[in-house]
């Protein structure tokens, strides 16, 4: 990665920031997890919607974030047409690092928060929009953090973003 700042945001600081800001959340620690597969059996102990997070950017140059239940199929190619963009492929590791703060393996909603710039726009499964607790890594992904709908979406609204939801189960079908 040839960036030469650290992202304004790391779990530490993000989870003071909630606290800060009354988003409450709870955050279990864990090894590290890559894949949505990898990581089923700390799931299955976590109440809640567990996601699963793709960055990525159209032919254009317009970077995106979807957020989706984990067992939710995103179909890349009808997607564009209700997100508003053009082919999609995925983002390389130095525009993650420098737009959300990520490495691969911990792309969360919750990098917004480093996105002040709003370079990346961000797309709701609508599952996870609909759901009581939603589960996302606090910027590493050697932890989960749950958050209660009404958390998620006052995390969203004191960063402001406002997410294109969009219904993949729908799509798909």
């Amino acid at each position: 990665m040839t960036q030469d700042k650290p992202p304004a945001f790391d779990r530490d600081r993000l989870l003071a920031w909630m606290a800060d800001n009354g988003v409450a959340q709870t955050t279990v620690d864990h090894p590290a997890v890559f894949r949505v597969e990898e990581g089923l059996e700390l799931k299955a102990a976590m109440p809640g919607a567990h996601t699963k997070n793709l960055f990525l950017k159209d032919k254009k140059g317009r970077l995106w974030l979807i957020s989706a239940r984990q067992d939710t199929v995103i179909d890349l190619k009808r997607a564009p047409k209700v997100m508003g963009s053009d082919r999609l492929s995925f983002g390389n590791e130095g525009l993650l690092y420098e737009t959300l703060g990520l490495t691969p393996g911990s792309v969360t909603a919750l990098g917004l928060i480093n996105d002040p710039d709003k370079r990346v726009t961000f797309v709701l499964d609508k599952a996870l929009w609909d759901a009581e607790v939603v589960n996302f890594h606090p910027l590493t992904n050697t932890a989960t953090t749950a958050l209660e709908r009404d958390a998620f979406r006052r995390f969203l609204a004191l960063i402001g973003r406002e997410p294109i939801v969009v219904d993949f189960d729908q799509l798909a079908g």
